[in-house]
């Protein structure tokens, strides 16, 4: 059986804080719950515009988290000082509008080669995993290679918004044949964006898939159940339905 981690995302438990500029509810205490409740790690996004993850949430996480700790972030000078200053166990490099509403695509490793290289670079040299979020196509599984990454997260929003059998056994392909790729060139393989308590499953046996980073339908989910028992449920999908190697 193949061994899934679980990292939760808990930005928008802090984007519901943001909504009302108070300090309730709080995403240091959603991160206690779901580590409690079975997750593997949490994972958090300190976006340029500070829409939801505060500074102040990044840096006390790194006292609370006791499972892995991933730190998504864009190819900012500022967000890399100050993820060099936290030390997370793991860093996603993301690409980043101001204008979207969430994460769209992957990174554009042909078009930030030099820049993304040189930050696997600087964090390797402080024992940081440097993971980038990409499309799953495996000329971009290649050159994430080069740069010298560890990881690469699969994008998996498009299949998640693939309507009809036809489209979305198409995007399962494209999954498979990337994670393939990234296996047999040395690429640790992670998955996120989009995944739910429906979809989740089918991507479960990616070749070499190691970890997934869900939020947005645990914390929406969690709105009508508590978030000690959405990521219970979560954790049961990705530890009962992994699939023998």
């Amino acid at each position: 059986m193949q061994n899934i981690t679980l990292c939760v995302n808990i930005d928008h438990i802090a984007t519901l804080r943001q909504s009302r500029g108070g300090i309730e509810p709080d995403p240091l205490q959603g991160a206690v719950i779901a580590e409690e409740s079975g997750a593997d790690g949490i994972t958090v996004h300190l976006r340029e515009d500070r829409r939801h993850i505060q500074d102040a949430d990044v840096r006390s996480l790194r006292d609370i988290v006791t499972g892995k700790y991933n730190l998504e972030m864009a190819l900012s000078d500022e967000i890399i000082s100050i993820a060099r200053d936290i030390v997370p166990d793991q860093i996603t490099l993301v690409p980043e509008k101001r204008e979207e509403l969430t994460t769209e695509g992957g990174l554009d490793v042909k078009g930030a080669f030099t820049r993304v290289s040189e930050v696997v670079k600087a964090f390797h040299a402080i024992n940081v995993i440097v993971s980038l979020f990409v499309e799953p196509d495996p000329d971009v599984m290649k050159l994430s290679k080069e740069t010298g990454a560890d990881y690469v997260e699969l994008h998996t929003g498009t299949y998640c918004n693939a309507f009809g059998h036809e489209h979305m056994n198409r995007e399962l392909d494209r999954l498979y044949a990337a994670a393939e790729c990234a296996v047999d060139i040395g690429l640790g393989v992670n998955a996120g964006h989009g995944l739910n308590y429906e979809n989740t499953g089918l991507i479960l046996g990616l070749p070499g898939l190691e970890e997934l980073n869900i939020g947005h339908s645990i914390i929406s989910r969690s709105v009508f159940t508590g978030l000690s028992l959405a990521v219970k449920e979560m954790v049961d999908i990705v530890r009962q339905s992994a699939p023998e190697e």
